[in-house]
């Protein structure tokens, strides 16, 4: 899980080591297969399962199979 985020366009703010961070949200009954990678700022709902070696960019809602890189909705659960 990585919750650090870094400027993308102000390089001498990189250099300078800024950062900042944003949460992440794993709901209720949510199983994430082995080598899954979260994002910042991501919301996995809950009853969901994530495929393993899957990137979570964005969130994913409740009660799906997500899998991939970057992770998408397979199917319904």
């Amino acid at each position: 899980m990585l919750t650090a985020l870094h400027p993308i366009s102000d390089h001498q703010k990189r250099r300078d080591g800024w950062e900042r961070a944003e949460p992440i949200e794993i709901e209720d009954n949510a199983w994430l297969g082995g080598g899954v990678i979260v994002c910042p700022g991501v919301t996995i709902g809950a009853n969901t399962v994530i495929g393993a070696g899957s990137v979570v960019l964005k969130d994913i809602p409740a009660q799906v199979f997500a899998a991939g890189n970057p992770a998408k909705v397979i199917r319904q659960l």
